[in-house]
């Protein structure tokens, strides 16, 4: 296995080594030490609103539980009975009532992981089982934290705090909650889910490039827009059009638009103005927020339209849409992409009906504009492949000195949040690997 040193070198500033991408060898690393050490989205309160509900995901390759607790509290538990390592849960969510039971030898547990009871208990009387870790019941992760109904937590027992890790970028999931006239969200269904051949950071660093809307949406958004023109250009627009005409919106758009980048990986598109940033007023729902919050309070809120932000390691949301991509590694070429939306608890249905909209249109298997994406991945991932060059360039609008210990805002088509991404990735992959 490779050295901290040795992965440290994989990124210079400028560019990023083509093995991070497509070497098993780094997958299986990143899943070992950049995910135990992270803080990673795990699910929303929402789906475990009940005592004995639960749902199933994974942490990096790790398959965990999230369910709620017989005091009310959110847990988040290894999936695998410690007997013989069997799966508890396969059902991606239900309710196990008080307790959760193995499918092969009935051994059950507490749905806070204690052990409860073990069918012939006596055959293990006098062999020092009750010394074992096994009889301590199902693990738990190494910390678990719910920031405003989001549930995160860290595989490793020890490690960075949940807010030294995400600091003032938790401003942007803030603001998503916030929209909501009390203050809460609900999630709206499960999620859409679907199949990229490529690296998952491929997915993470695309939330973020500004200069491939106008190129590779040409034939989905740029269509689109092309029938529109033949139409006349007819006003109001639908919502549909609302969503997928910005797509083509020009260079210049994107410049001005600007880039936010955090301490750890983090950062959002979207600090001037976004694709988002034109939609049709929905009645109603600005005069439910004057009422919660007050005029200037509710217009502060509005008035932040931040595109895409990115949580380092692995999920991007989107504020103004209440939207939430989940990047999960599968191997790496392989990523399971899940887009959640929610409902904002107190406002008008028609803003969950265009939020639904936008996760069809953008990200779903049946999508317009998230296959050009798809296409671009996974030629990317086949390229890479390629002996012609080892090297990936994310140089563009690099300074002398890039301080990513900082928050800084620079011109919306730099690459600086790509490089923030792997600053993070050298930082936590070599958090705890050794160095010969």
């Amino acid at each position: 296995m490779r050295t901290a040193s040795e992965i440290a070198a994989l990124f210079t500033g400028p560019q990023v080594h083509r093995d991070v991408y497509t070497s098993r060898e780094i997958y299986q690393l990143e899943m070992r030490h950049l995910f135990a050490n992270t803080w990673v989205f795990v699910g929303h309160e929402s789906q475990t609103p009940n005592k004995g509900d639960y749902f199933t995901t994974q942490i990096g390759d790790q398959p965990v539980i999230q369910v709620r607790h017989s005091d009310g509290e959110i847990y988040v538990l290894h999936n695998r009975c410690p007997h013989k390592g069997t799966k508890i849960a396969i059902d991606r969510e239900g309710n196990t009532g008080k307790f959760f039971r193995c499918p092969y030898h009935a051994w059950s547990f507490k749905t806070d992981g204690c052990l409860l009871a073990i069918p012939l208990k006596k055959g293990y009387q006098d062999t020092g089982f009750s010394d074992t870790e096994n009889a301590k019941g199902m693990a738990s992760v190494g910390a678990v934290h719910v920031h405003r109904g989001f549930v995160f937590a860290r595989l490793a027992a020890e490690g960075i705090g949940f807010e030294d890790f995400f600091g003032d970028s938790l401003s942007s999931l803030d603001n998503m909650v916030d929209r909501s006239p009390v203050g809460r969200l609900e999630i709206a269904g499960p999620p859409l889910r679907y199949m990229h051949k490529c690296n998952w950071k491929m997915l993470v660093e695309n939330q973020t490039d500004t200069c491939h809307p106008m190129v590779a949406h040409e034939s989905s958004a740029g269509t689109a827009v092309n029938i529109w023109k033949k139409m006349g250009n007819p006003e109001p627009r639908p919502p549909a059009m609302e969503i997928i005409a910005p797509f083509m919106s020009p260079y210049e758009f994107f410049e001005k638009m600007g880039i936010r980048t955090w301490p750890n990986g983090h950062g959002h598109t979207g600090v001037h103005h976004s694709i988002h940033s034109d939609y049709s007023a929905i009645p109603g729902y600005f005069e439910a927020m004057v009422e919660a919050y007050g005029e200037e309070r509710a217009r502060e809120i509005l008035g932040e339209n931040r595109h895409n932000t990115v949580y380092f390691p692995n999920i991007m949301i989107k504020g103004p849409i209440q939207q939430l991509r989940n990047f999960i590694p599968l191997g790496p070429d392989k990523t399971l992409v899940e887009s959640y939306i929610y409902r904002l608890v107190g406002a008008p249905d028609d803003l969950l009906a265009r939020t639904a909209m936008y996760n069809r249109m953008i990200n779903a298997p049946t999508s317009m504009v998230g296959h050009d994406d798809l296409e671009m991945y996974e030629r990317a991932q086949e390229g890479l492949m390629s002996d012609g060059m080892e090297w990936v360039n994310v140089q563009r609008l690099m300074t002398d000195e890039e301080d990513y210990s900082r928050e800084a805002v620079e011109n919306g088509t730099t690459e600086r949040q790509m490089r923030n991404q792997f600053d993070a990735w050298v930082k936590f992959m070599t958090a705890t690997m050794e160095d010969a």
